[in-house]
Parts: C-alpha cells; sequence; structure tokens
C-alpha cells in the first residue's frame, strides 16, 4: 500500500469516528429517545426507538459509501420523504430545548468570553466543509 492509500484510510476512519462520536453525544447530551417516548407517551417502545436509530444509522452510512441508485416509485418516496422531515424536525425540536448547551460548555472549557468566535468557527466550519464537498466531489 502506498503513502496516499494509508493517509486516506486514516483520514477516513478518524472522520467516521468524529462523526459516529459527536452522533452518539447528540443524542445521548439531548436525551432525544427518552424524551420522545415520553412525548408520545410510549416508554414501552424505547427500544424499538434505539434500534430504530441504529439501524437507520447503519443503513445511512452504508448507502453513502456505496454507489447505490434506488429505482423507487414517484409515490414511494413520498412517505421516505415525510420521514425525513419527521427526524428532522424533531432533531430542530430538541435542539431547541437545550440550546443552552454552548454557553454552558464555553463556561466550562473556560472559553466563556469567546462564545461568539466559537460559534462562528463552527459555522464557518461547516460552510467551507459542505463547499469542499460539493466543489470537489459533487463536481468531479
Amino acid at each position: 500500500m502506498t503513502i496516499d492509500v494509508i493517509l486516506t484510510i486514516m483520514i477516513g476512519l478518524a472522520g467516521g469516528l468524529a462523526v459516529g462520536s459527536g452522533f452518539v453525544a447528540f443524542i445521548v447530551v439531548l436525551g432525544v429517545i427518552p424524551r420522545l417516548t415520553q412525548l408520545t407517551k410510549t416508554m414501552k417502545w424505547i427500544h424499538a426507538y434505539e434500534w430504530a436509530v441504529v439501524s437507520g444509522a447503519l443503513t445511512g452510512g452504508w448507502i453513502s459509501l456505496r454507489d447505490t441508485v434506488l429505482s423507487l416509485s414517484k409515490y414511494l418516496l413520498i412517505p421516505l420523504g415525510l420521514f425525513s422531515g419527521v427526524f428532522i424536525g424533531m432533531l430542530a425540536a430538541a435542539l431547541t430545548e437545550v440550546l443552552n448547551v454552548w454557553p454552558i460548555l464555553a463556561k466550562r472549557i473556560g472559553v466563556a468570553e469567546k462564545i461568539v468566535i466559537l460559534l462562528m468557527a463552527i459555522a464557518f466550519g461547516k460552510v467551507f466543509g459542505s463547499l469542499f464537498h460539493w466543489i470537489y466531489f459533487v463536481n468531479h
């Protein structure tokens, strides 16, 4: 194996670990699943919710790593879009409930007076990362 291949493997593994850890921390810190079962009064189905999140993450990761083309009917895309919208809506609702996460984190790590810089770094990182992905990977 060449150094390029080894470096690509290491970067991919590190990126996957970072994203996976962030996703798990996000779900755990926000308490999305327990809160969802509490709001819908379906506590007995909490394991089904957990397995749905795990299987969704695994399936999404697997599909994103392959060149999968789904030849689906346009009528089947309606429920898929609905489920995606519900998922994004729930994440947005969970975020609004715990909007004070960043000030608490900034205070704990000692950068409370620099919170604007921290938030701008996150926002610019997302923008530049998305632009890089779009320009480099989508247009090639």
